[in-house]
């Protein structure tokens, strides 16, 4: 009688992407390529740690406030650390990829895996880690790389490659939850108006006037938003839409994007959760940051407002030109124009989104 073969244990790869919840979903391409080869233990913030819950392949989520990263950072204090430490010491792994944007450093957190015994650590940095990182990984920060390839490239050359066939897209877990009852049939077009920084937004009474302006040429119009948003979400949908504020979770607006022929949003965290699900986006981009590395990625988008404004590149929060003019020159028939582009083909492909 043959003995039992006792199955191969995969090595724990910590991946950690430690800011908002479309940062997360940004990395997903870079998790699935190292979940193909290890098990994926994800250290997120506390405000990407629901969107890490929908990613394919991850099998474990520490939740831990980076004091350098999260945009109310708690003080750093020895207690603070001591958790994060107690938490990848429990965790063990053998290797740690640390994914960031291009404007942060990866040594603080390096040096704190390092302190929790993490064996080998790859990151990208052009700064001289020193003993810090067993792989650095060199970019040309200057060049306009969308985010999920930027991280994909540490992945890579960390020696998790995407296995074959896995396209490099953004994807949640599936299947996602029933919403129809919220939302009725598939086909409507979805307005997401909140931002977490203001300089992102497009104006409340210009979304409101897209409603209207959508609803008038033919199209079913749901409005989403966090609990927090529901004053700004019944202002938008007003008598003319679905108002879905605070109405969802993360999971079930996935898949009330999922049953959407297009969603028009800033540059937030739903535009990203589209893109993962396959639904074309109408962008209202505030250039304060590159559309080319932050645009919303592998779907197609209509990309609106001045990329060239007085602000670009500023990664400014509060907007810091009077009028906010990037995004409020644009206007309801500019969004009607753009939303009309995008579903032109959409109706044969929406079946398969949603399944």
């Amino acid at each position: 009688m043959t003995a039992p073969r006792e199955e191969t244990r995969r090595e724990k790869v910590l991946v950690a992407r430690t800011d908002n919840a479309g940062d997360v979903l940004l990395a997903g391409p870079a998790i699935r390529a190292v979940a193909a080869r290890a098990e994926v233990v994800l250290l997120a913030g506390p405000h990407g740690s629901t969107a890490a819950r929908l990613l394919p392949g991850v099998s474990e989520i520490i939740t831990w406030r980076a004091p350098w990263i999260d945009p109310e950072p708690p003080p750093v204090t020895h207690e603070h650390v001591d958790e994060l430490l107690t938490a990848v010491r429990r965790a063990a792994p053998a290797t740690a990829v640390i994914l960031t944007s291009f404007h942060q450093s990866a040594l603080p957190l390096a040096l704190l895996l390092r302190l929790a015994g993490v064996p080998r650590i790859a990151a990208i940095s052009n700064d001289y880690p020193g003993s810090l990182l067993d792989h650095r990984h060199v970019v040309d920060e200057d060049a306009d790389v969308p985010e999920p390839v930027r991280m994909l490239t540490l992945a890579t050359a960390a020696g998790f490659p995407l296995p074959q066939g896995d396209d490099g897209r953004l994807a949640v877990r599936r299947p996602l939850p029933a919403v129809g009852g919220l939302t009725g049939p598939p086909g409507y077009v979805v307005v997401h108006p909140g931002v977490t920084a203001p300089a992102r937004g497009w104006p409340p009474d210009l979304c409101a006037q897209a409603v209207t302006a959508l609803t008038r040429a033919g199209h079913r119009v749901v409005v989403t938003g966090t609990p927090g948003e529901r004053a700004l979400t019944a202002h938008v949908a007003g008598t003319d839409a679905r108002d879905l504020g605070g109405a969802t979770t993360l999971a079930e607006l996935a898949a009330v994007l999922a049953g959407a022929a297009a969603l028009v949003a800033p540059n937030t965290g739903p535009a990203h959760l589209a893109a993962a699900v396959g639904t074309p986006v109408v962008s209202l981009f505030a250039p304060v940051v590159p559309a080319a590395r932050w645009a919303p990625y592998g779907v197609p988008v209509e990309l609106l407002g001045d990329q060239r404004a007085p602000c670009r590149s500023t990664r400014a929060r509060i907007c810091p030109i009077p009028g906010h003019p990037c995004l409020s020159s644009v206007t309801a028939d500019d969004v009607v124009t753009a939303v009309h582009r995008l579903t032109a083909h959409r109706p044969a492909a929406l079946e398969e989104a949603i399944l």
